[in-house]
This record gives structure tokens, sequence and C-alpha cells, in this order.
């Protein structure tokens, strides 16, 4: 993967403007914060974000992939001040479990989500190596 950085542009922090990549390509669905029998353990968005990325490892995992090879997510949260206001948790959630893996991103403010007790779901595209 070549992450794009134009000439004279600061580095963005925690995502990239842009990626190049090659490769069998890996779209997983919206993933959202609950565990593997489709039940939510908290109604804490960081809580979720949490397990959301613990599910995506294990999607992407189970499809030959890994966090390393994402190359786009899309986040879709439905308290966007409360993201905004825990910004160094959700980084450092983020690292432990993704890594120092800097894809393309979006963040997006929604009013509500499919499942009704989810506060954050995570859109990703990834490499297969």
């Amino acid at each position: 993967m070549q992450h794009i950085l134009p000439e004279g542009w600061p580095r963005p922090k925690g995502y990239s403007n842009g990626i190049i990549a090659e490769g069998k390509m890996f779209f997983l669905a919206g993933v959202v914060g609950w565990d593997e029998q489709e039940k939510f353990t908290s109604d804490d968005i960081l809580d979720q974000f949490h397990q959301a990325l613990l599910n995506i490892r294990a999607i992407l995992n189970a499809g030959g992939s890994g966090p390393e090879h994402i190359t786009r997510m899309t986040w879709f949260v439905t308290d966007m001040e409360g993201y905004r206001n825990r910004l160094a948790e959700f980084g450092a959630l983020y690292q432990k479990i993704i890594g120092k893996n800097f894809p393309v991103m979006a963040c997006i403010g929604v009013s509500s989500l499919v499942e009704r007790q989810a506060k954050i779901e995570i859109e990703v595209t990834a490499l297969i190596p």
C-alpha cells in the first residue's frame, strides 16, 4: 500500500488522505459492537467501539486478512459529540486492536442505526495479501 500525501499538506492525524493498493479486495458489511451471539453488553459508545474492532479483526482473520491490510473505514456514530469528547480514548483503543495502520476514513454522525441499541457501525475495505 502506498499512502498519498500531497506536497505541502500536513500529515493527517489518525488517517490517510489517500491510499493506492493492489490485490484482492475484501469488503466487510457494517459491523456493530455486539458479541458473537448478536447481544450488546454495553450501551457505552466506547465499549461498543471496542467490540466492533474485535469483530472486524475476527472477520478479517476469517477471510485471510488482518487489520494491517485495511484500506478504508467508514464510521457511523449516533453521538458525534460523545465521540469528539473521547477522541484520545478512541485513538488508544484503535491502536491497541488495529495497530498503527491508518487507512482512509470518514466518520459520519447519524440519528440512528438499524440495530436500535448500536451506537457505532463501521464499514471496512481491506486487501487479502
